[in-house]
Protein backbone atom coordinates (compact mmCIF):
# COMPACT_ATOMS: atom_id res chain seq x y z
CA UNK A 1 0.00 0.00 0.00
CA UNK A 2 1.43 3.61 -1.00
CA UNK A 3 1.72 6.51 1.66
CA UNK A 4 -0.36 9.67 2.31
CA UNK A 5 -2.74 11.39 4.70
CA UNK A 6 -6.08 10.21 5.65
CA UNK A 7 -9.16 11.44 7.74
CA UNK A 8 -10.89 8.80 10.22
CA UNK A 9 -14.23 9.70 10.78
CA UNK A 10 -15.34 7.73 13.44
CA UNK A 11 -18.92 7.66 14.78
CA UNK A 12 -18.40 7.24 18.75
CA UNK A 13 -22.46 5.66 19.02
CA UNK A 14 -20.98 2.29 20.03
CA UNK A 15 -17.90 2.99 21.73
CA UNK A 16 -16.52 -0.13 22.17
CA UNK A 17 -16.90 -1.14 18.82
CA UNK A 18 -15.33 1.97 17.10
CA UNK A 19 -12.46 1.82 19.13
CA UNK A 20 -11.62 -1.37 17.82
CA UNK A 21 -12.65 -0.99 14.56
CA UNK A 22 -10.31 2.37 14.14
CA UNK A 23 -7.13 0.03 15.46
CA UNK A 24 -7.51 -1.76 12.84
CA UNK A 25 -7.72 1.20 10.29
CA UNK A 26 -5.10 2.79 11.97
CA UNK A 27 -2.56 -0.78 12.24
CA UNK A 28 -3.90 -0.56 7.94
CA UNK A 29 -2.54 2.94 7.71
CA UNK A 30 0.66 2.70 9.59
CA UNK A 31 1.72 -0.64 8.14
CA UNK A 32 2.24 1.17 4.71
CA UNK A 33 3.78 4.71 6.46
CA UNK A 34 1.05 6.40 5.77
CA UNK A 35 -0.41 9.55 8.36
CA UNK A 36 -3.47 10.11 9.52
CA UNK A 37 -5.89 12.43 12.13
CA UNK A 38 -9.05 11.42 13.42
CA UNK A 39 -12.15 13.10 13.90
CA UNK A 40 -15.07 12.06 16.27
CA UNK A 41 -18.88 12.88 15.11
CA UNK A 42 -22.15 11.24 17.03
CA UNK A 43 -23.61 8.67 14.96
CA UNK A 44 -22.85 7.28 11.47
CA UNK A 45 -25.26 10.04 9.70
CA UNK A 46 -23.03 12.76 10.69
CA UNK A 47 -20.18 10.96 8.75
CA UNK A 48 -20.32 12.47 5.46
CA UNK A 49 -20.97 15.89 6.29
CA UNK A 50 -17.75 15.53 8.65
CA UNK A 51 -15.52 14.29 5.28
CA UNK A 52 -17.23 17.17 3.12
CA UNK A 53 -16.03 20.21 5.98
CA UNK A 54 -13.05 18.46 5.96
CA UNK A 55 -12.86 18.32 1.52
CA UNK A 56 -14.18 21.24 1.40
CA UNK A 57 -13.54 23.88 4.35
CA UNK A 58 -10.15 22.40 6.19
CA UNK A 59 -6.71 23.94 4.97
CA UNK A 60 -5.56 20.45 5.24
CA UNK A 61 -5.13 18.01 2.61
CA UNK A 62 -6.17 14.09 3.13
CA UNK A 63 -5.76 12.24 0.21
CA UNK A 64 -8.15 9.72 1.58
CA UNK A 65 -10.43 8.85 4.08
CA UNK A 66 -11.81 6.22 6.01
CA UNK A 67 -15.29 6.43 7.59
CA UNK A 68 -15.44 3.65 10.57
CA UNK A 69 -18.76 3.25 12.66
CA UNK A 70 -21.61 1.06 13.34
CA UNK A 71 -25.27 0.52 13.00
CA UNK A 72 -27.24 -2.73 14.90
CA UNK A 73 -30.83 -3.34 14.01
CA UNK A 74 -33.09 -2.13 15.94
CA UNK A 75 -36.83 -2.60 16.67
CA UNK A 76 -38.02 0.69 14.21
CA UNK A 77 -37.11 1.12 10.74
CA UNK A 78 -34.50 4.26 11.86
CA UNK A 79 -31.36 1.41 10.99
CA UNK A 80 -32.68 1.28 7.62
CA UNK A 81 -32.88 4.95 6.51
CA UNK A 82 -29.46 4.77 8.51
CA UNK A 83 -27.49 2.70 7.07
CA UNK A 84 -28.88 3.53 3.42
CA UNK A 85 -28.60 7.26 4.27
CA UNK A 86 -24.77 7.41 5.36
CA UNK A 87 -23.92 4.45 2.77
CA UNK A 88 -25.52 6.90 -0.06
CA UNK A 89 -23.45 9.62 1.14
CA UNK A 90 -20.48 8.60 0.68
CA UNK A 91 -20.85 7.72 -2.69
CA UNK A 92 -22.15 10.67 -3.58
CA UNK A 93 -18.95 12.08 -2.28
CA UNK A 94 -16.95 10.06 -3.58
CA UNK A 95 -18.46 10.70 -7.26
CA UNK A 96 -18.87 14.42 -7.05
CA UNK A 97 -15.88 15.79 -5.06
CA UNK A 98 -13.46 12.82 -6.01
CA UNK A 99 -13.01 11.75 -2.30
CA UNK A 100 -11.08 8.48 -1.96
CA UNK A 101 -13.65 7.02 1.46
CA UNK A 102 -13.25 3.83 2.79
CA UNK A 103 -16.60 2.85 3.96
CA UNK A 104 -16.00 1.16 7.24
CA UNK A 105 -19.53 1.64 8.82
CA UNK A 106 -20.89 -1.85 9.66
CA UNK A 107 -24.73 -2.80 9.35
CA UNK A 108 -25.21 -5.64 11.04
CA UNK A 109 -27.96 -7.46 13.03
CA UNK A 110 -26.85 -7.88 16.63
CA UNK A 111 -23.93 -7.06 18.89
CA UNK A 112 -22.11 -10.92 17.83
CA UNK A 113 -21.70 -9.35 14.16
CA UNK A 114 -20.69 -6.32 15.27
CA UNK A 115 -18.11 -7.65 17.40
CA UNK A 116 -16.82 -10.15 14.80
CA UNK A 117 -16.73 -7.07 12.16
CA UNK A 118 -14.76 -5.03 14.10
CA UNK A 119 -12.38 -7.40 15.96
CA UNK A 120 -8.96 -7.41 14.33
CA UNK A 121 -8.37 -11.16 14.77
CA UNK A 122 -11.43 -12.08 13.43
CA UNK A 123 -12.89 -9.83 10.17
CA UNK A 124 -10.88 -6.39 10.85
CA UNK A 125 -13.40 -4.37 8.93
CA UNK A 126 -11.55 -0.67 10.02
CA UNK A 127 -8.31 -2.49 8.25
CA UNK A 128 -9.97 -3.35 5.59
CA UNK A 129 -11.56 0.07 4.99
CA UNK A 130 -7.90 1.14 5.52
CA UNK A 131 -7.26 -0.68 2.34
CA UNK A 132 -9.84 0.48 0.42
CA UNK A 133 -9.02 4.11 0.93
CA UNK A 134 -5.08 3.59 -0.37
CA UNK A 135 -6.56 1.95 -3.08
CA UNK A 136 -8.58 4.29 -4.19
CA UNK A 137 -6.03 7.06 -3.65
CA UNK A 138 -3.80 4.97 -5.46
CA UNK A 139 -6.53 4.21 -8.86
CA UNK A 140 -6.57 7.94 -8.50
CA UNK A 141 -2.67 8.62 -9.00
CA UNK A 142 -2.53 6.34 -11.58
CA UNK A 143 -5.04 7.84 -13.38
CA UNK A 144 -4.15 11.59 -12.46
CA UNK A 145 -7.52 12.87 -11.02
CA UNK A 146 -7.78 15.62 -9.19
CA UNK A 147 -10.21 16.37 -6.25
CA UNK A 148 -12.40 18.62 -7.44
CA UNK A 149 -12.28 20.96 -4.22
CA UNK A 150 -7.73 20.93 -4.86
CA UNK A 151 -6.09 23.69 -3.29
Amino acid sequence: MASGHYLIVEARFYEELADELVAGAVEALESCSATYDRVSVPGALEIPAAMKFAEVGSNKHYDGYIAIGVVIRGETTHYDYVCGESARALMDLSIMYNMCIGNGIQTVEDWDQAWARANRTDKNKGGGASKAAVALVNVKQEFGAKSVCQR
